[in-house]
């Protein structure tokens, strides 16, 4: 009996988690049991990165204790400053920069050669990662534009210390709020392609910055990624036309073009974070006195849910978003790496815990009997 070829291994079941739960069909998204409204709503991202990591919400002095350790560890290695330098001058893409940097970080850091078992040493190595992520991503961003990286400073929230270095400004508390809650809703998601790749790599016991390379790697392609950059592009080429957002939506749709940020692998009904940021994005275009992106954003969206039956996820309003708080567009998908590094890192050490090699099978469906032929006479 020929077995059933699960392409993408989509519908297979190959782990147990703790960490976060889909409902596709209700659009709903828990992290360990909470939904996502109350954690963007009430949560800080360092109390996500808490809870994922270690089971449970912090109390105060847990949270103070958590946040200070991960203050500590901002700092990035002048060495390598100076080859995210080298990749910002060459015009290096920014994920294949923050991939190559976060692949560096292994060389300065005291746990490197700790077993993957050791789950102590493989949080601390996460914590230093998850820590220094921002201060790579900002300083790349920096330095290909000819400026001078900006260091961390220890009085800011994970969020807003990365405005913060981005921008060498202080964020006002509105935008730093909803940068927080674009990083809660982007810390994890399932076993989606890039925490796959991180748990497949974690399955071997490799070490952990080797894990989220891999992780960083899958999600720079655009299948998974890199939709958000594609969205804001495509908001920007609407205003630049001649025509309103749903005649430009329908002259691409004509032209075979796909219009990016709607439809998900999981989601049958509008991606539970995409309400958020929409609300997110309404509330950046009121303070800065024109909603013209949102706008743009609620137009296309029901129009596509009308003639499409598809509704937005996570990338379509985090591109209006992020851009109203003035992040280049190429960043975007980086952000989105800046987050879920806590989700893949709390995927690899939960994985471990119960270890076994992830290693699938392929059906073989090339020529048989082939008779060997010396070089010679072929």
């Amino acid at each position: 009996m020929t077995e059933e070829l699960q392409k993408g291994l989509e519908g297979v079941l190959v782990a147990e988690s703790e960490l976060s739960e889909i409902d596709g069909d209700e659009g709903r998204l828990i992290y360990r049991g909470y939904g996502i409204e109350d954690l963007a709503k009430h949560a800080s991202y360092e109390e996500v990165i808490y809870l994922l990591w270690y089971g449970e919400l912090p109390d105060a002095e847990e949270l103070d204790s958590f946040t200070d350790s991960m203050v500590a560890e901002r700092s990035v290695a002048e060495d390598i400053l100076d080859t995210v330098g080298q990749l910002a001058a060459a015009d290096e893409n920014p994920m294949a920069a923050l991939r190559t940097a976060v692949s560096m970080l292994s060389a300065f850091d005291p746990d490197a050669d700790e077993p993957a078992t050791d789950e102590d040493a493989t949080l601390r190595k996460g914590r230093r990662i998850t820590a220094k992520i921002p201060t790579i991503l900002a300083a790349f961003a920096r330095m290909r534009d000819g400026d001078d990286p900006v260091a961390p400073r220890e009085d800011l929230s994970h969020a807003a210390n990365f405005l913060y270095m981005l921008n060498d400004e202080e964020p006002d508390d509105v935008l730093a709020e909803t940068f927080d809650t674009a990083l809660v809703l982007h810390a994890d998601h399932g076993l989606n392609a890039s925490t796959f790749s991180a748990m497949v790599t974690a399955s071997t016991l490799s070490d952990l910055h080797s894990a989220v390379t891999s992780a960083i790697g899958t999600l720079k392609g655009p299948l998974h990624g890199g939709a958000n950059q594609d969205v804001m592009q495509m908001l920007k080429e609407a205003d630049d036309s001649d025509r309103d957002p749903i005649g430009w939506v329908e002259n691409a749709l004509e032209e075979g073009r796909r219009v990016s940020g709607f439809g998900h692998r999981v989601y049958t009904v509008k991606d539970p974070r995409a309400e958020i940021l929409g609300e997110r994005s309404q509330e950046l275009g009121e303070a800065a006195g024109t909603s013209k992106w949102y706008e743009y954003s609620t137009k296309i969206e029901e129009y596509m849910l009308e003639e499409k039956g598809l509704a937005p996820n996570v990338d379509f309003y985090s591109a209006s978003t992020y851009y109203q708080m003035g992040i280049p567009i190429d960043i975007y998908t980086p952000i989105f790496a800046m987050s879920r590094s806590a989700g893949w890192i709390a995927h690899a050490a939960e994985y471990v815990e119960d270890n076994r090699l992830i290693r699938p099978r392929a059906r073989y469906t090339g020529p048989e009997d082939q008779q060997f032929v010396d070089v010679d006479e072929r």
